[in-house]
């Protein structure tokens, strides 16, 4: 894969996220968490029940594959859902930005503990623009906001959303770690089978009092977007991204998430901006533009594919 077709894959992912991060807010208005979760498996299950069948690229599932077939799924979409959607009920959209903010530098901390990643000049750099535009762009929001909870409350909200974070950071260097065995359609099938297994009982549950008939057409078509952006598009374009990307590098493209949340507010939501959110924005793809540009030593990737491809699996058809 081309270097520039990896970077588009892992920009698209993390801006689809946001989008459907920002527009699940009317959805959790009309279903209940778990059953939107619920519904939101099942829906990827359907559109990737073909997936789950081995490709000439797959090698034979073993223990450890499994293993990290549900870690994937358990922390990157089961936790995740759960402290973000909880976090954000309790504290304030301005703290949630700033802990997210962390997210580039926690991946290329876990990419280092667990991936011997070294972490260069420049993906340290980039990581440091990410979270600086980020930063920028929570303190431009209302901080007046009071939360639900009051000081306590918040405090549990803002570990929530922390929580999160790591969440989401463990789920880019796992998925890292399949890429190197598995296609990324059947690393994103299964993952979604497995967050289907997690949440079924509560969906369960949940969907045995609640009233179907009274949710509108328009709940139903973003219902549908939503299944598909978080469950098939977003996992696919991610896992296919990281096959030749190192995660500190894809962990910079993390910042698109809070990114593209925020411009759905401004553009979707009639949020008004002010300079600061331009500034920050503008910080913010500084960093993804650093990280992306070829240097002329050793950027890393493309020219180097046998180097930045996990081992085992070089010569294997993208």
């Amino acid at each position: 894969m081309h270097p520039f077709l990896a970077y588009g894959s892992l920009a698209l992912s993390m801006s689809l996220a946001g989008c459907y991060v920002a527009l699940a807010k009317p959805l959790v208005a009309v279903f209940p968490v778990m059953l939107l979760a619920w519904l939101r498996f099942g829906i990827g299950a359907l559109a990737m029940a073909r997936w789950l069948r081995p490709s000439p690229g797959d090698v034979p599932l073993t223990p450890r594959l499994h293993r990290l077939l549900f870690l994937g799924s358990f922390l990157g979409n089961f936790l995740f859902s759960v402290c973000m959607l909880t976090g954000m009920g309790l504290t304030t959209a301005v703290s949630a930005g700033v802990i997210m903010a962390a997210i580039p530098a926690v991946v290329g901390l876990l990419g280092l503990l667990f991936l011997k990643e070294r972490v260069d000049g420049r993906s340290a750099v980039a990581i440091a623009f990410a979270a600086s535009g980020i930063a920028l762009l929570a303190g431009a929001r209302d901080t007046g906001a009071a939360t639900p909870g009051g000081w306590a409350g918040a405090g549990v909200g803002n570990l929530l959303v922390f929580g999160a974070v790591l969440c989401e950071a463990a789920y880019a260097v796992i998925g890292k770690a399949l890429t190197g065995s598995l296609t990324p359609r059947r690393i994103s099938a299964l993952i979604n089978l497995w967050g289907l297994a997690l949440v079924t009982p509560w969906g369960l549950r949940a969907a045995w009092d609640f009233d179907f008939g009274a949710v509108p057409w328009s709940a139903w078509a973003l219902l549908l977007f939503y299944g598909m952006a978080a469950s098939v598009w977003t996992v696919w374009l991610w896992m296919t991204g990281l096959r030749g990307v190192p995660a500190a590098r894809a962990g910079v493209f993390t910042v698109m998430l809070p990114i593209s949340t925020a411009l759905v507010g401004v553009l979707a939501m009639g949020e008004s901006p002010d300079p600061l959110q331009g500034l920050a924005l503008g910080v913010a793809l500084a960093g993804v533009i650093l990280a992306t540009t070829p240097a002329r030593q050793a950027a890393g990737l493309g020219e180097k594919g046998p180097q930045t491809t996990p081992e085992g699996n070089q010569g294997r058809p993208q």
